[in-house]
């Protein structure tokens, strides 16, 4: 069974990002590819699991999703580091064969503030959540 091998670029371009973006995701573990030379080769069926396609390329009848988004006001900078390792430590973790959970936070040194989005299924979100309540009440 052959199966249609991607560059990063055109895997980019099928998810609508930029490839130094794909590149992070493979890096990071999170998107299987082959290194092969220089660059790197994603299997189709590959790319259509982390975008959580079926093998057709069609959005996969997962049921709901939730966005979340949480604002946190005066924090510091190496407050808001730790919880962004420690979110994003936890999204690499779960089942492969579920859609993917996607956290991102974003610091604004010069207002001291930090943003955290989390999309995937209401129950991945709500568990991101509530390690995101541990984590701001152990500010010690």
């Amino acid at each position: 069974m052959s199966s249609i091998l991607l560059t990063v670029e055109q895997a980019a371009q099928q998810l609508k990002l930029h490839p130094k973006t794909v590149l992070r995701y493979i890096k990071d573990a999170r998107l299987r590819a082959t290194r092969l030379g220089k660059g790197y080769r994603i299997a189709q069926a590959d790319l259509n699991e982390f975008a959580g396609l079926d093998s057709k390329g069609a959005a996969a009848a997962s049921g709901a999703r939730a966005t979340c988004m949480v604002d946190v006001p005066e924090i510091s900078a190496e407050a808001a580091n730790r919880i962004a390792m420690y979110l994003g430590a936890a999204t690499m973790t779960g089942d492969s064969g579920l859609p993917p959970l996607h956290v991102r936070t974003a610091f604004d040194p010069v207002t001291r503030t930090l943003k955290v989005v989390a999309i995937g299924e209401p129950a991945d979100v709500a568990r991101v959540l509530e390690l995101f309540q541990v984590l701001r009440e152990d500010r010690s």
